[in-house]
This record gives structure tokens, C-alpha cells and sequence, in this order.
């Protein structure tokens, strides 16, 4: 029996990195895929059918998460194509790091945007399919700098902390409902961003790590399989650090 079997799983920022991870091991558990990217319609595309080879049905739609009405639109789209809104991921994630003192407020705002306003976009647009129906699962992507915080990363830190709070606030307000809500906090992955960087720097961050290795985007994949699945039905409210220890 697979894990998510006939669930449909809303993912936002798929078509790379843990989001496309996700999509992925979502599809081989059997779940049901509609997909949010925003500018990359080939590799959407390419997604799509590497997600049905799996046997499930699969949708992508370029749409904007930071944009109150389109996350809306994109509820109602996938609820008359799909019947069932059971899983929803907030995934979709920007950085602009610098130094506090050489943010500027478009910066900030911006990074707010996409990455904790989307939160409140999307679950909003979801949660009255999800009461209707008495069941649902909800997991937003923080980070381990929205536990610690981070040098050079006051927005990204104030963003993905937010997501933490607004996270449990959802838990206490729809646990009546049978609607869980849970936040995943990844430490370092190695994705596509990453490789960019130097390889000396990479190494020494690893060897910080108490596993003495980076992620990769399926340890998060995994993690959140369990939290979409009814494995973790007694589970929400938590979040879940998948950081090798640090």
C-alpha cells in the first residue's frame, strides 16, 4: 500500500531542488500532483511527465504564490480538476542576502513576499476545501536559520521564522477540523543552488555537520511524506529539523 495513495498534494516551487524532490516521491507514493513554478515552462513540463510515469495524474500551472488572488485561482483551478485539495506544500522560496545595513527595503519586502505571504496565500485558499472534506495536511518549508537566524540573512531569517509561528497558529485553529499543520526545517542541502559554490567552503560546512555530510533533497522528500501521510495523524503544530544534528 503507498503511503499517499488517491491524495492530491498542492506543491509550490517544484520544478527544482527539494521542491521537485518532493513532487517525485509524492508521485511514487501515489499521490496526486498539481505543481506551482514560475517561470521555467520546459522544466515544468518535463516534471509533469516524469510525475504520470509513475501512474498518477500530474498538472503544473505557472502561477505567482506572493500574489493573494492568483493563489486563490490556483485553489479553485485544481479543486475542479482534481475533486480534493488533501495535501498542500509550501515550498516556494527566494533569497537576497546582504548584510542589514546594505538591505534595502525592496529587499526585504520582497523576500516577505514570496516567502512568508505565500504561506498565508495559499493556506488560506485551502483550508475550506480541506474543512469541508474534515482532513487535510498542510506543510510549510522554514529553515534552520528561522530557528538560529543567520548573518547576511535578517530577511530570509524574519521570513522563514514567520512561517513557524503562522504555522503553529493554523495547528491550534484547525486541529478541530482534522487539519494538521507542520513545519519542516532543513539545515544544509546540497541542490543545484549549491553546487555554485566553492567546493573548500562546502567541505567545511559539512564537516561541521555531526553527520559529517549535506543533505540531499530527498532526506526533505522523505520528511515530508511522513508529515503528508496519515503516519503522523497525532502530529501537528511541530517542526521538524532534517539537518544532519546541527
Amino acid at each position: 500500500m503507498k503511503l499517499l495513495e488517491n491524495k492530491l498534494a498542492i506543491i509550490t516551487g517544484a520544478t527544482r531542488g527539494i521542491g521537485r524532490s518532493i513532487a517525485i516521491e509524492f508521485a511514487k507514493q501515489g499521490a496526486n500532483v498539481a505543481f506551482t513554478y514560475s517561470s521555467s515552462v520546459d522544466a515544468a513540463n518535463a516534471l509533469e511527465e516524469e510525475l504520470k510515469a509513475f501512474g498518477v495524474a500530474a498538472k503544473g500551472y505557472q502561477s505567482n504564490a506572493a500574489n493573494f488572488d492568483a493563489a486563490q485561482e490556483l485553489a479553485k483551478e485544481v479543486l475542479q480538476e482534481f475533486g480534493s485539495i488533501d495535501i498542500l506544500v509550501n515550498n516556494a522560496g527566494i533569497t537576497k542576502d546582504n548584510l542589514l545595513m546594505r538591505i534595502s527595503e525592496d529587499d526585504f519586502d520582497k523576500v516577505i513576499e514570496v516567502n512568508l505571504k505565500s504561506v498565508f496565500n495559499l493556506t488560506k485558499a485551502v483550508i475550506r476545501p480541506m474543512m469541508k472534506q474534515r482532513n487535510g495536511s498542510i506543510i510549510n518549508m522554514s529553515s534552520i536559520v528561522g530557528l538560529n537566524g543567520n548573518a547576511g540573512q535578517a530577511n530570509y531569517a524574519a521570513s522563514k521564522a514567520g512561517i513557524i509561528g503562522f504555522s503553529k497558529s493554523v495547528a491550534l485553529e484547525l486541529g478541530s477540523r482534522n487539519i494538521r499543520s507542520n513545519v519542516i526545517a532543513p539545515g544544509f542541502i546540497e541542490t543545484e543552488m549549491t553546487d555554485k559554490l566553492d567546493e573548500k567552503v562546502v567541505q567545511s560546512w559539512r564537516d561541521g555537520i555531526p553527520l559529517k555530510r549535506g543533505g540531499q533533497p530527498i532526506d526533505v522528500a522523505n520528511a515530508c511524506v511522513f508529515l503528508a501521510s496519515d503516519m503522523s495523524a497525532y502530529i501537528t503544530g511541530q517542526t521538524l529539523s532534517v539537518d544532519g544534528g546541527m
